[in-house]
């Protein structure tokens, strides 16, 4: 199955700031090609809140428990709610519950042929069950802190990853030292973009905003650089 890019995000640990991250690569590619994000962090209540979407009619996940095999992606688009240019397709949390890995990859490769580009949430507790769906990802980019429990979690995670192409998005002080060029050789994952953090992130969250400017704006561009 061909068509659009597939972008994955993940945070090497809690709080990272994959989601708000995965949002703002979506709302960039948005701007030159059709887009579709896609929630598949369970535990996080729903990318639809992150983005203020959260009382807006539409599919979620649960709805679509049964698309397998040949999906027709233009269909599931035009099922999901908009944020803005971007498809929105996020889990429930008044339906709570994992997505299944199968169903999630033919949905995603389904999604991919009807756009330009695909950002997928995976969520740590997704990712060791993801295969299916890493395989369709022609990017992961791995959010990270300078610090050693990202360290520790981009570990936990790296054997799930295979053969697919992972980058380290670092954001924030060291508050131990440790350098960006130390961490992504500890962790063994090429640095893709290295900035401090964007002190808005918290505010805009409450909100219920993603930021286009400033650090968050610039490791989005980072991830994009080359793919769309």
């Amino acid at each position: 199955m061909t068509g659009g890019v597939v972008i994955g995000v993940v945070g090497a640990r809690g709080g990272a700031g994959a989601s708000t991250l995965a949002a703002l690569v979506a709302a960039r590619a948005s701007r030159r090609t059709a887009t579709v994000l896609v929630d598949l962090d369970a535990p996080g209540g729903g990318i639809d809140v992150l983005v203020g979407l959260e009382q807006d009619a539409g599919a979620r996940w649960p709805d679509l428990a049964h698309a397998r095999g040949d999906v027709d992606g233009r269909d599931v688009v035009a099922l999901l709610p908009r944020w803005g240019r971007v498809a929105v397709l996020s889990c429930d949390r008044s339906r709570p519950g994992p997505v299944d890995a199968a169903t999630a990859a033919d949905v995603v490769g389904a999604v991919a042929a009807a756009s330009g580009c695909v950002v997928v949430d995976l969520g740590r507790a997704t990712v060791p069950a993801a295969g299916p769906v890493l395989g369709r990802c022609d990017r992961v980019a791995l959010v990270a802190g300078r610090d050693l429990r990202s360290v520790a979690g981009a570990l936990a995670l790296r054997g799930a990853f295979g053969d697919v192409a992972v980058g380290l998005v670092v954001r924030g002080p060291a508050p131990g030292g440790l350098g960006c060029g130390e961490l992504a050789e500890a962790v063994g994952v090429p640095l893709l973009w290295a900035g401090r953090a964007d002190r808005g992130l918290p505010r805009a969250a409450e909100q219920g905003l993603v930021p286009s400017r400033g650090p968050a704006g610039r490791a989005a561009t980072a991830v994009l650089a080359g793919l769309v």
